[in-house]
C-alpha cells in the first residue's frame, strides 16, 4: 500500500472500469456508475486527497485503491460525539477482479486496521449503499459490523465498523505496513 499518485490515474480509472465491467457481467447493480464515473474518482489519485493504492509487487500494477478519511461521514455517523472518537473512515474501495485469489479487498482492510491501530485509533468504518450481497461480504468475510443503516434519498446506506487492530500477518503476506 501506498500513497497514490498523479501518475496512477490511468491504472486507476482501468481498475474502476475493469470492476465495472465484472459486476456487469454478472448482473450485478451499480455498475454503470462505477464505469460513468471512473475518470471522476481516477483524478483523485495525488490531488491531496487521501487516496491510497495496493501494488502488486511482482508487476507494479495497481489492483486496489481505497480513500482513507480522518473522520466518518456525518451521514452514516450523525451523532458528533461518535463521530469524533480517533478513527478512519474507507471510502471508494475498488479492487481488480483479475486478482480475487490475492483478496485485495481483505488485504485493503487489514492494512487499515493495522495502519489505524499503530495510529492509536479505536475504529476503522466504511459504509456502502444498497448492495446487500456487499454488506454480507463486509459482514460475514472480513468481519466488519453493521452499525445502523440509513435512508438518504430513497436508498439504504450501510455504516460499518471494526474495532482498529494490529494484523501481524501482514509482512508474511509481503504488504507493507507504510
Amino acid at each position: 500500500m501506498r500513497s497514490a499518485s498523479m501518475a496512477d490515474r490511468p491504472e486507476v480509472a482501468a481498475l474502476i472500469r475493469a470492476r465495472a465491467q465484472w459486476m456487469c457481467e454478472r448482473g450485478m447493480p451499480g455498475w454503470e456508475g462505477w464505469r460513468d464515473g471512473a475518470d471522476d474518482l481516477a483524478v483523485q489519485a495525488g490531488d491531496g486527497l487521501p487516496v491510497w493504492v495496493l501494488v502488486d509487487s511482482s508487476s507494479d500494477a495497481v489492483i486496489g485503491v481505497t480513500s482513507v478519511y480522518e473522520q466518518a461521514s456525518p451521514l452514516l455517523w450523525p451523532d458528533e460525539a461518535e463521530r469524533e472518537q480517533p478513527s478512519f473512515f474507507l471510502a471508494t474501495t475498488v479492487t481488480d477482479p483479475a486478482y480475487v485469489e490475492h483478496r485485495p479487498g481483505c488485504l485493503i482492510a487489514w492494512w487499515a486496521l493495522d495502519r489505524a491501530a499503530r495510529q492509536g485509533r479505536m475504529w476503522v468504518r466504511r459504509g456502502t449503499g444498497p448492495y446487500d450481497g456487499l454488506v454480507r461480504y463486509y459482514r460475514d468475510v472480513q468481519g466488519w459490523s453493521v452499525v445502523r443503516t440509513v435512508q438518504h434519498q430513497g436508498v439504504t446506506a450501510y455504516a460499518l465498523e471494526r474495532r482498529a487492530e494490529l494484523q501481524p500477518h501482514l509482512p508474511e503476506l509481503g504488504l507493507a505496513l507504510n
